[in-house]
Parts: structure tokens; C-alpha cells; sequence
């Protein structure tokens, strides 16, 4: 199978699938409907998205601003996949930017140009000279605006909705800091991957034949950095699809296993995971961390004498139950002339040397004695402690874990929009770009 005769496949696959329940005479017909609407001529119509039109002119703007973005590393045999993507990527964008229209998301004009401003900076350029970029290859500025709104408002809406719907619990974090640690003793990898989502687990031979292709082209010496900013349909597309360094044990077991049995500079098969092919790329590896000097957040509470060893104990009770280690104001009051504080990456040499040296035996979740000196009553409660690992700290690795939660959640919202819309491929044939 080549790249070029993918492109029927897939666009058949996207045809099927995005008619969902409604008859296929009938979609036609409400499409055909759309298309008088819009007085595009039907030989320029690319595709129908529910009552929006996306023209022939729409994907070829895409399809060079992907050119422009790979800085023309992107094969002449490789088009057809371009085609595909472009117009793929068009159509989602119609689907989440009606979605957020729906439920009200408005971006403003100052936001997509300060996020255009933020790109052109990229490039040590002003918006204006970006501007003038792209149009001297053709491509008008206001398609990568369109790109941009979509990128803004999705996220807000999916978060919106679906975020306090996630719970990472303290036992998840706990148990993959875990695996981190006994983990830590392995090598660690830097590594880029692309996914492939496969909207249709029926097509799923096709989809893998097509992440083939996709190999096949980095072989022949195509980047995968730049076959990543094409085709992955990760949140790391936008910088080629590093991950930067991953610790063993970080990814899915069925991932982890793959990078850990591959030599540096190899890229794996595609792989299934969540819904999806992915293929990963291994570009270095190093030795494992050594443990080097622990560091400790601490909630540091303290007393005056005046108060009374009882009255303070009791208060110094609470800061369990807090929400010190958050950094945020407490929950629970500690008591009237109770002070306290977060004190983040304490090295056993900061901290004073009364405290520091039954700090060090504690652990995370521990509360140290109470000491009576200068004039207060002092304790500490330890937060969080890195061993000198390098490990995440457990906000972060929460953070992570609801992230990608979050995204998959994206994936199957725009899974289920697409099942309920009404999407005509009309775009049969490869275009040419100069057209």
C-alpha cells in the first residue's frame, strides 16, 4: 500500500464515520442543501460541516501552511497524507468552534493576536512580518487565526466541563511515585511520539497500515520532529512531539516496555494504547539518577509560650487536617496568635540545626516534636520530601495525571461530536497546492 492510495481509505473511513446514525441519502441531501446556502460552486466544496462549508481553497491554504511549518521537508509523495490531515484538521476545527459557540466560549480578537505575536516572536519576528511570511508563500494570515481561535476555545470548553469531573486521588500519585522510585535505578529517555487516533476500532488494520507509512517516510529521511507536527494528534504535535526526558515506568506499561528495549536513535512499530497508535521515537539515554541531598516542603507553624504547651499542641494538631501544604490560606483555623508558613526546597543546611536533625528521619506525612525556643512554641509537618531523586513533586505529577486524563477526555468529546454531526467528505481526489 502506498501513501497515495491511503488516502481513499482514509477518506472513506472518515466519510462513514462521520455520517453517524443519520442515512447516508439524507446527509447528502442536507449537505447538498448547505452548499446552495453558501454559493460555493460544489466542484470547490471540500467538505460539509453540519450548516458550515469548508472549500477546496481552505485545505489548500492548510496544506501550505503545514509546508511553511516543516520548512518543505515534507516529500511530494507524502501530499496525499498532507491532503488528508489538512482537510481532517479543517473539519475538527469546524466541529469545535460550533461546539463552543453553542455553550457561549468567546475569544477575543486581543487573544488570538496576542498568541499570534507570541508565535511570530518564535521566529524572532514581529506579527506584521509574519504576516508578510505567509503571504509571500501564498497563505493568507487569517487561516492560521482560525487555527488559533480553535486552539484557545477547545481547551477552555473542555476543561470547563469536564475538569472538576476528574479525581486524581493521593493513593494514584502515591502509587506511581512509587513505581518511580524503584524505577529510578533504570535508565532514563528522551523521547517524541506520534499518535494516531483510531476513531473507528473496525478500520483499526488501516490505521496501523497508515502509521506504517509514516515510518516508512522517516526511514527514507523525512524528521520525525516533522511527520510529529503533521500528522500526531498529541498536544506535543506543536513542538515535534518531544516529551522530553521520561523516567522508566513514567508511560503505560505497554509503552514503557517499548522504549526501554530500544537502542537511541530507533523509532518502535506503532503501538496501541488508549484508543490510539502510537509510535515513539528514542532519541538519547543516560544513567539513572543517583541519590543526592533530600529536599523537604514543610508547614511550619509556631506559638507564643503565652498560650500554654497544651493550647499549642492543640493547635499544632489542626495543620494536619490544613491546607498549608497547598499554599493556599487555611481551611481550618489554627487558633488566634497561631502563625504559619510553607517553606518549599529546604536542604537539611537551611533549616535551623534545633530542627534539622530530627527533620531528616521524617518522612512525608510525619509531624516532628514540638520545641519550646525563643520565646514560642515550634513544629514542622512534612509535605512532601524528594529523596534527591529528581522526582516530580506530587503537585506536579498530580497535575500530569489529570492532563492527560483531560486530553483523552478531548479525544472522546470530539469523538462524540463527530458521531452526532453531520460531516460530508465531498474532497475525492488530490489537489494541487498551486491551484
Amino acid at each position: 500500500m502506498t501513501l497515495k492510495n491511503i488516502l481513499p481509505i482514509i477518506s472513506a473511513i472518515c466519510c462513514s464515520f462521520f455520517i453517524g446514525s443519520q442515512s447516508f441519502a439524507q446527509a447528502v441531501s442536507d449537505a447538498d442543501q448547505v452548499i446552495a446556502r453558501s454559493g460555493v460552486p460544489k466542484e470547490a466544496v471540500a467538505a460539509v460541516v453540519n450548516d458550515k462549508v469548508v472549500t477546496t481553497y481552505d485545505v489548500r491554504q492548510r496544506m501550505r501552511l503545514k509546508i511553511i511549518s516543516a520548512q518543505g521537508q515534507i516529500p511530494l509523495e507524502a501530499m496525499p497524507q498532507v491532503q488528508q490531515q489538512a482537510l481532517r484538521e479543517l473539519v475538527e476545527e469546524q466541529l469545535k468552534l460550533q461546539e463552543t459557540t453553542s455553550y457561549e466560549v468567546k475569544i477575543t480578537d486581543n487573544e488570538v493576536n496576542a498568541e499570534l505575536a507570541y508565535m511570530a516572536a518564535q521566529s524572532n519576528l514581529q506579527p506584521e512580518e509574519l504576516t508578510a511570511v505567509l503571504a509571500s508563500q501564498g497563505v493568507s494570515v487569517d487561516t492560521l487565526k482560525q487555527q488559533i481561535k480553535a486552539s484557545i476555545a477547545w481547551p477552555q470548553l473542555v476543561q470547563g466541563r469536564y475538569r472538576d469531573r476528574i479525581r486524581v486521588s493521593p493513593e494514584e500519585v502515591e502509587d506511581t511515585l512509587k513505581r518511580m522510585r524503584e524505577d529510578a535505578s533504570q535508565e532514563q529517555y528522551r523521547v517524541s511520539e506520534i499518535c494516531i487516533p483510531v476513531d473507528d476500532p473496525s478500520k483499526a488494520q488501516q490505521y496501523y497500515e497508515g502509521s506504517l507509512q509514516l515510518i516508512e517516510q522517516m526511514r527514507r529521511g523525512v524528521p520525525f520532529s516533522v511527520v510529529a507536527q503533521q500528522f500526531s494528534a498529541c498536544t506535543t504535535a506543536a513542538v515535534g512531539g518531544d516529551m522530553g526526558w521520561v523516567r522508566a515506568g513514567e508511560l503505560d506499561a505497554e509503552l514503557d516496555q517499548a522504549i526501554r528495549d530500544l537502542p537511541p536513535g530507533s523509532v518502535t512499530n506503532p503501538i496501541p494504547s488508549q484508543g490510539a497508535f502510537i509510535i515513539l521515537a528514542v532519541r538519547e539515554k543516560r544513567e539513572a539518577v543517583v541519590a543526592g541531598e533530600p529536599t523537604f516542603t514543610l508547614a511550619y507553624a509556631t506559638a507564643p509560650e503565652a498560650i500554654g504547651d497544651t493550647a499549642a499542641r492543640a493547635a499544632f494538631d489542626k495543620i494536619t487536617r490544613a491546607d498549608v501544604c497547598a499554599g493556599r490560606e487555611l481551611r481550618i483555623d489554627l487558633g488566634e496568635k497561631v502563625g504559619y508558613a510553607l517553606l518549599e526546597n529546604m536542604t537539611l543546611d537551611k533549616i535551623d540545626t534545633r530542627f534539622s536533625e530530627f527533620i531528616e528521619d521524617l518522612s512525608r506525612g510525619d509531624t516532628g516534636p514540638v520545641i519550646r525556643a525563643d520565646g514560642a512554641f515550634h513544629v514542622a509537618y512534612v509535605c512532601d520530601k524528594d529523596e534527591g531523586l529528581g522526582l516530580p513533586s506530587r503537585e506536579q505529577l498530580e497535575s500530569n495525571i489529570m492532563q492527560r486524563q483531560l486530553s483523552r477526555l478531548s479525544q472522546q468529546y470530539l469523538r462524540d461530536l463527530e458521531r452526532r454531526s453531520t460531516v460530508d467528505i465531498r474532497l475525492k481526489e488530490p489537489l494541487s497546492i498551486s491551484g
